[in-house]
C-alpha cells in the first residue's frame, strides 16, 4: 500500500501496543489516518510511533466513554482486543470463560455503541472487528472458550 488513502481520517484501535493491533495502527498512520492507538500494554503502546496512545480497558465502560470523549468523532474504529485461555473444557474454569467472551466478545459492543452514534451523526464510517478462524470453520486442540 502506499498513498495517503487514510489521510483526514480518524482512527481508534483497540490492542494496539503489539501483534496485530500495532500492525493495523502502524499501517494507518503510514496510509495518513490520525490514529488512536489503545492498549491496557503501557510499555507496547510507549513504543509506538506516529500515533496518539491511550491507555484503554476494553471490560470499562468508563475508560470507553472517556476514549471517546477524549477523541471526538472517530472515522474507522478497529476492535481487536482479545486473549487466548489454553485448555480443554475439563482444564479451563468459568472465570476465564467469563473474562474471554468479556473481552473477546463484549468489548466489541461496548466499542460499537460507544461509536456508532457519532458515525451515524456524521454520515458514515468503518468498523472492523478482528476475529480468528479458531471457531467453526477450523477447530484448534486446547482452545475450548477461545474457538467458541
Amino acid at each position: 500500500m502506499s498513498g495517503q488513502r487514510l489521510a483526514g481520517k480518524t482512527a481508534l484501535i483497540t490492542a494496539a501496543g503489539q501483534g496485530i493491533g500495532r500492525a493495523i495502527a502502524e499501517m494507518f498512520a503510514k496510509q495518513g489516518a490520525s490514529v488512536v492507538a489503545t492498549d491496557i500494554n503501557e510499555t507496547g503502546l510507549a513504543e509506538l510511533s506516529g500515533c496518539r496512545t491511550r491507555l484503554l480497558d476494553v471490560r470499562s465502560r468508563v475508560d470507553i466513554a472517556a476514549v471517546n470523549k477524549e477523541v471526538g468523532g472517530v472515522d474507522v474504529l478497529v476492535n481487536c482486543a482479545g486473549i487466548v485461555t489454553n485448555g480443554s473444557i475439563l482444564e479451563s474454569t468459568e472465570d476465564e470463560w467469563a473474562a474471554s467472551f468479556d473481552i473477546n466478545v463484549a468489548s466489541m459492543y461496548r466499542m460499537i455503541r460507544a461509536t456508532l452514534p457519532g458515525m451515524i451523526e456524521r454520515g458514515g464510517g468503518s468498523i472492523v472487528n478482528i476475529s480468528s478462524v479458531a471457531s467453526s470453520i477450523k477447530g484448534v486442540p486446547n482452545r475450548c472458550i477461545y474457538g467458541t
